[in-house]
Formats: C-alpha cells, structure tokens, sequence
C-alpha cells in the first residue's frame, strides 16, 4: 500500500464520546461492545473535509477485536483497485464511496476480508503486551478529596475553572484536566517554551507523568487527584495557563493561516484572536454557553470549519480576504457538516458578524440551557440568516 491512490488518515476513539472527529476520516474506528460484553469496533468508511467534505458511512456495526487488521486491509485492498488516479481531487475514499455506492463498497469489503482473514496469523501477541505495558494505567492512590470541595465551593475562580476545564474521570477520587492553550488574544494552540516546562513539571508532580495533546489545540492532564487541582490551577495561573474557557466560545480551533501556511488563502489566527477579546470585553461567553468555533485559512480545512457549530472558512476573492460561514456542524458522534450562510463577509466584517449570529441565538433560545446547537437545530438557518443579512444592510444603509 505504498502507492494508494492519495492519502488515508485513520482514526480512533475509544470514548462512547466521540474525541476524534471519527466520522470526518478514511477510516473511522469507535470502540464498542456487543450484547455479550465483548469489546469491538463500529467501522466507519468515507469521511472526510476537504474541498469536498462528507460524513463517513457505516460498514461494520461491531467488528470483533480479532479480527481489525485483516478487515482495515480489506477496505485498504479495496480503495487501492477502485480509488482513482486520474484526477487527485477525486482519488479519497470518500469520492469512491460515493460512486461505487455504500452497498458495492461493502460487499467488496466483506468479500476480500473473507478471503485475508484465513491468511490472518493472529495479532503479534508480544507487540501488544509491549503496548499494554507502555500504556498501563498508573498506580491510582486512594486519598480524601474534602480539601478540593472546600476549596471549589470557597474559591470562585478556581470554581469557574473546574467547571469548563475538568471531565469526569472513571475514578471518583481523580479528574481529567484540560490545560487551556486559548488565553483570549494569544494565538490559539500556541505554548511558550516556559510554559510547556511548566506543563511538563505538573504532569510529573501531579499528573502520574502523562499528558497528551488534543486535536482541539489543548493539553490534557487525564489522571490528577482532585485533592492536588488546587495547586495545580494555581501554578498554572502562575504560568499564564489558568484560562476557563474549554468548551467555550474563546476555546477556538484555528489554523495557522496565512501567517505561517504557503497553501493558506486568508488569515485564521488574528480572526480568533479578535472574537476571542471581543467577546471577552463583552462579558457574554458564559451567557452562550458551549460553542465550537473552527476556523480554516483555505479550503483544505485543516481548522474543521465543516465540523464547527460555527465554521469560518478564509478565501482569497479577487485579492481581498473574504469569510464564508457556515452553522450546525458538528464533529462527535452525531457529525454533521455545517451549512452555509450565504455571501461571504469582509476581515472587517467577520466579528461583528459572528455577533449578530449568537445574539440572535441568545433571543431564539427557549431557556438558558438550549445550545446554540440545539437551537439551530430546532429552528434551522433561516432565522441566523435574517440577522446576518438584514441586520448588515440595516448598517450600511445607516
């Protein structure tokens, strides 16, 4: 498979949450379990971004363990004989799905899985216990959190922080904590060298010496006792790294853009660096609510604009920067790509834009614990399109 027809990008998620953007990739893999309790994988086949993005179909609704290599060759075996090469913007799998139909692919998947899995000699038994160990949970320890609920319910803005930045851990005693790299201003994802140190010593101190990277441009401490968030949100505020805003509206997913990609078309990074201080200076972030702003500076989508409850998609009109939005995205287990508002606006225009757009949510929604997902959802694009449009044309002709 040195020469598929184009790239092929695989994914994985192991959360009944997806965290991946699974369907939104060649291969999409989620970890599932049968009636029986026997671990498995939904298979999803087709996804992608991109200048043409879709939403990757199921092929498989449990594929035993087992049986993963031999089945990912079978849709590998089948895209490299179908996928084209005439023509690169139509050589994904994606494109070969949609043109062979879901119903061929699968059968020509089952088919060749059929005939690899007999010359399947079994998983390398030693590989994977050389993964287990390296990836072996840590020793857990058993102490008293009252210190934490004292604190949290004591300190405001350690409260504030631990509502946006923590996630229930399997262990009660333990939180999973999201180092937000989203200060409002900054450039999204960006860490100074000081800064990683300082992450890198907290793992170690507080974090069982693990940390990860996520593909929403954070850092995840997953296994801190709550006993130790105290110090730990501490000397991250220290650190310049104590934001509270994950999942929030100045947690934006931006690509470099411009200022660093030769493929880009448009800026990405002053964009959310300016409805990040805009909103900031508005005092209405917590008021919205969860939101996913994704940002891409050409249409490769390297930002996931398709997958953004609000995308922005930067592209070059005749020399000038010109934003396109798009509405209802969304990249986890109910993926969906956003729909498109209509004309573009100017790199002047975006944020005011974007502000029309989430005040009319705020107006639309029927209580303070609606989304702006599920408000769209419920009401769909024509009445953000009324206050995107109309709204503009009352202003000019002001």
């Amino acid at each position: 498979f040195q020469f598929l027809p184009r790239k092929f990008k695989i994914a994985i998620t192991g959360s009944p949450n997806d965290r991946a953007v699974t369907k939104a990739h060649d291969i999409g893999l989620r970890m599932v379990r049968n009636p029986g309790g026997e671990p498995g994988f939904e298979v999803m086949v087709g996804g992608g971004l991109g200048r043409t993005p879709m939403i990757g179909m199921t092929v498989r609704d449990f594929l035993p363990e087992a049986d993963l290599l031999p089945y990912v060759e079978a849709v590998l075996s089948v895209y490299n004989v179908l996928g084209r090469r005439d023509n690169k913007y139509k050589a994904r799998i994606k494109i070969t799905l949609h043109e062979t139909g879901k119903d061929e692919i699968t059968r020509m998947i089952e088919e060749e899985f059929l005939r690899l899995r007999p010359q399947f000699g079994g998983n390398d038994q030693k590989l994977l216990d050389d993964i287990r160990e390296a990836f072996a949970p840590p020793a857990f320890r058993n102490a008293p959190i009252e210190a934490y609920d004292a604190f949290y319910t004591a300190d405001p803005v350690f409260r504030a922080w631990a509502d946006t930045n923590l996630t229930q851990h399997r262990n009660d005693q333990y939180a999973i904590v999201t180092v937000s790299l989203k200060a409002p201003g900054e450039t999204p994802g960006d860490a100074t060298s000081a800064q990683m140190r300082v992450i890198a010593d907290l793992a170690e101190t507080y974090g069982h010496s693990d940390l990860r990277i996520s593909h929403e441009q954070n850092v995840i401490l997953p296994h801190v006792h709550k006993s130790d968030l105290p110090a730990l949100h501490a000397a991250l505020v220290q650190a310049g790294l104590g934001t509270a805003n994950v999942g929030l509206l100045s947690d934006i997913i931006a690509c470099p853009g411009m200022d660093y990609c030769a493929l880009a078309t448009a800026r990405s990074i002053p964009v959310a660096q300016e409805l990040a201080t805009h909103f900031e200076a508005l005092k209405l972030e917590h008021e919205i609510g969860p939101l996913k702003i994704k940002i891409s500076g050409c249409i490769n989508a390297c930002g996931h604009h398709h997958v953004g409850h609000i995308g922005i998609l930067g592209l070059d009109r005749a020399g000038v920067e010109n934003y396109q939005i798009t509405l209802g995205g969304d990249g986890t287990e109910d993926a969906v790509i956003g729909e498109k508002t209509g004309p573009g606006f100017a790199y002047t225009e975006i944020v005011p834009a974007i502000e029309r757009i989430l005040r009319a949510y705020l107006g639309l929604r029927t209580e303070a614990s609606e989304t702006f997902l599920q408000a769209f959802k419920r009401v769909g694009m024509e009445p953000f399109k009324l206050a995107l449009y109309e709204s503009e044309g009352a202003q000019d002709a002001a």
